[in-house]
């Protein structure tokens, strides 16, 4: 089943065609900002590469964070709308569980959420996940940690806490499509994608109400 996986959870665009094991087209592009005017032309170039169309898509994976908020937003709204138009599926996949992909054994996915604090989940070595959470890394102990971590604080927690750090075996956007195409291919009901925030948003609503207008 021909699967597009997109994110835009973090710092980047990215989007991956896969079909089964095969990945037909990926892209990854570092950006800070733009990713709204950038996905859906990555999406029709990885399209074009693989000599594919949308109306061949089984299903449509997106990361759903936690990460970015606006970021979030956008490829999570741009995967519903490709769900509505082609009647397609629209899935939704952590960034711990894409980060998590292909690797095997107890591992502690560390996400960077700066302020000194980070995204983090476990997984056991069937596979199983403690709750995600928000952790400060002025706190954080070699307890909460697996024997293996990756991430983008990977690196940096494997050094300081005697951890080993695994790199990721594929590119985010890629490890998407294959965890979507997977849970497609269960046959179980499958909510629809929404990001996933660990974080208040920085910016709220004033408490106070505004003058009455007459």
């Amino acid at each position: 089943m021909l699967c597009l996986g997109i994110d835009t959870s973090a710092a980047h665009c990215a989007a991956a065609l896969v079909d089964g094991g095969a990945v037909l087209a990926a892209r990854f592009k570092p950006m800070a900002k733009g990713q709204a005017e950038r996905l859906m032309p990555l999406v029709d170039e990885i399209f074009a590469e693989a000599g594919k169309t949308a109306e061949d898509l089984g299903a449509i994976g997106v990361g759903i964070g936690p990460g970015n908020f606006t970021g979030l937003r956008i490829s999570v709204s741009a995967a519903r709308g490709l769900a509505l138009a082609l009647a397609r599926p629209a899935i939704g996949v952590s960034v711990f569980e894409a980060r998590r992909y292909g690797i095997k054994g107890p591992l502690s996915v560390i996400e960077d959420a700066r302020r000194d604090e980070a995204y983090l989940q476990s997984f056991d070595d069937q596979g199983r996940a403690d709750e995600a959470r928000l952790v400060s890394l002025n706190t954080l102990s070699a307890r909460e940690l697996a024997r293996q971590v990756t991430g983008s604080l990977g690196p940096q927690i494997a050094d300081a806490y005697g951890r080993t750090y695994v790199a990721p075996p594929v590119m985010i956007a890629t490890a998407i499509a294959h965890i979507a195409e997977a849970k497609q291919a269960t046959d179980m009901p499958l909510p629809r994608p929404a990001p996933l925030y660990l974080r208040a948003a920085d910016a709220a609503p004033a408490r106070d109400y505004g003058p009455r207008l007459l």
